[in-house]
């Protein structure tokens, strides 16, 4: 069995690396953690000159037309940087489901702005209450014309603030109920976005759609609705596992630096046994998040059923919100009183993981998600 990547893949991993790097310092970060938007324009521009945004949107709309393993590695160098950017709301709840089902007339629109860096696309597939996105609260009612209406409300929606269309489960009413799912200008006429700032410092929106008239052609078909979310939905668990991935290597390397550098009683804290042991710990987590991770990223580009998918899925998704709190907790109480000054930058990485442990289910959610499919198997 071959584990290494494959040229381009290590050649995406690298200008990644590059982009965010030199984008993306910590400096920059703060700058941007005080605008109004908390978007790095600057940083999406070079994403955009360095073909990034179109990582896995198809050659004939401008992109790379790679996969998801690819797209993952993007996200884990944004997760080093804790680069304030929506990348994954805009390539995995928007550009994917509209590449892979929407009509020509979609892909035309959105695919080719959001390769330039011209369009932020983002969707709204959290729910109120028990957060089931296969009951989505938005309704859609034909209207006598053969279009449809649109209302209802969304929390927590990523991204809201600066996106220009964004992906809407809903339930149809009328002739039948079920489920659809449509991309929608956040200029329409009807829409309103309510801003509030999330544990990590982003701005997520409450979206609240009323008579909000849409037609067939914002509709995203090839499929029935239901198979669309739970296909959106197992890449954007390996979108954020990848995320968190990115935050746990860098948070781990600065705890490493620094417990290298700073001494106590004359030598160096990383030589205390109990300092080392931890550090140890978020390493073999960090490990064990990867290979989850690229796991479900290789099956979901290897075209494997839903069913396995979802499940790879889940185990990445699981181990990002479970592993991923003990380690940057670890990195945090290892970098003592510092961890504790939001002048430094390790900070970040724990308020990052701690936002993405509960994105689309934590870990209890996963685990029961998991037992349902080892269950289902037997």
């Amino acid at each position: 069995m071959n584990f290494d990547f494959s040229e381009s893949q290590e050649a995406v991993a690298a200008l990644a690396e590059q982009v965010f790097t030199g984008s993306a310092g910590s400096d920059r970060v703060a700058e941007v953690e005080r605008s109004a938007d908390r978007f790095d324009r600057e940083l999406w521009a070079a994403l955009a000159a360095s073909d990034l945004l179109g990582v896995s949107i198809g050659e004939e709309y401008g992109g790379l037309g790679l996969g998801m393993v690819e797209t993952a590695l993007v996200l884990r160098e944004q997760g080093r940087r804790v680069a304030p950017a929506p990348l994954w709301p805009t390539l995995v709840l928007g550009a994917m489901p509209v590449a892979e089902f929407g009509s020509t007339a979609l892909r035309d629109r959105w695919l080719r702005a959001v390769v330039s860096g011209q369009a932020v696309l983002t969707g709204a597939f959290s729910e109120w209450g028990a957060n089931e996105a296969l009951s989505p609260s938005v309704t859609a009612a034909r209207r006598e014309d053969g279009t449809w209406e649109l209302n209802g409300s969304k929390p927590a929606v990523p991204a809201a603030g600066v996106a220009d269309a964004v992906v809407v489960p809903v339930r149809t009413v009328g002739d039948g109920d079920g489920l659809a799912v449509f991309v929608v200008d956040l200029d329409a006429e009807g829409v309103e976005v309510t801003l509030s700032e999330t544990t990590n410092r982003e701005l997520h929106g409450e979206l609240t759609l009323r008579s909000v008239v849409v037609g067939d052609d914002a509709m995203l078909g090839g499929a029935d609705g239901r198979s669309i979310v739970e296909w959106t939905l197992a890449r954007a668990q390996v979108a954020v596992a990848a995320v968190v991935l990115g935050c746990c290597e860098e948070a781990t390397a600065m705890a490493a630096g620094y417990t290298s550098q700073r001494e106590q009683f004359g030598r160096p804290l990383s030589t205390n046994q109990g300092v080392a042991m931890r550090a140890a710990d978020c390493y073999i987590d960090n490990d064990c998040m990867r290979v989850t991770l690229l796991q479900a990223a290789w099956l979901i580009d290897e075209d494997r059923s839903a069913a396995e998918i979802a499940d790879a899925a889940a185990v990445a998704k699981w181990w990002s919100a479970d592993a991923g709190q003990r380690v940057v907790h670890a990195t945090q109480h290892l970098h003592g009183g510092m961890g504790a000054d939001i002048d430094y930058p390790v900070h970040r990485y724990f308020l990052w993981v701690k936002q993405l442990e509960n994105t689309f289910g934590g870990g209890s959610r996963q685990l029961a998600a998991i037992g349902r499919g080892l269950a289902g198997a037997w």
